[in-house]
């Protein structure tokens, strides 16, 4: 707990710290938020190379390894204990061939260019020093045409609203298509331009 109170008195964004995942990844939590939802929202066909940013415990990753039937599913997150969590909690489910990667997302992705279709970010942009150097390190890694997907939690400390994330994506080269679900759960889907 002494973790997660350090985290809200802090000023400037922070991760959710891997002290306090079992917060994350419980049963109360898990009906309520209903990852499935959010995930199916994505669109996946079950061919993407998708990069999920900021996974946590692996609280969506499951989900998305489920559908990626022929398609790949890297995570990376700037606290390796996070990705320790997310690996075992996949490995349980049966998914072995998944990246792990640490690093800040504000210093860019260690990945080469074009790599993947979709980047995916669950209430994590908002906790990132400098998101504008994320994004543009984003739209490097991902393929023209490609879907970044956000989803947002009214409940999250570091949300970031639709108007605020098109603010920080249009000029990075990513076009708005749209919002879906309600007040309390949203995902915020753009499109990275393919000039």
């Amino acid at each position: 707990m002494d973790a997660l109170l350090h985290k809200h008195r802090q000023k400037a964004p922070a991760a959710f710290p891997h002290q306090a995942a079992f917060l994350l990844n419980n049963p109360i939590r898990r009906a309520w938020a209903n990852p499935a939802r959010r995930v199916d929202a994505i669109g996946l066909i079950g061919t993407e190379h998708v990069l999920e940013v900021g996974p946590g415990p692996g609280f969506y990753s499951v989900q998305i390894a489920k559908r990626l039937t022929y398609g790949r599913l890297d995570l990376f997150d700037l606290q390796p204990e996070m990705l320790d969590k997310a690996r075992r909690r996949l490995e349980r489910a049966g998914f072995h061939d998944v990246g792990f990667t640490t690093g800040e997302a504000s210093h860019g992705f260690p990945y080469p260019d074009h790599t993947f279709d979709v980047a995916f970010l669950a209430a994590v942009i908002g906790e990132v020093p400098d998101r504008s150097a994320c994004i543009r390190s984003l739209r490097r890694v991902l393929k023209p045409g490609k879907a970044l997907v956000f989803a947002e939690t009214l409940s999250d400390p570091d949300r970031m609203s639709v108007p605020n994330l098109r603010k920080l994506a249009e000029p990075e080269g990513f076009e708005f298509v749209g919002a879906s679900g309600s007040r309390w759960h949203t995902v915020v889907r753009f499109q990275s331009s393919t000039a």
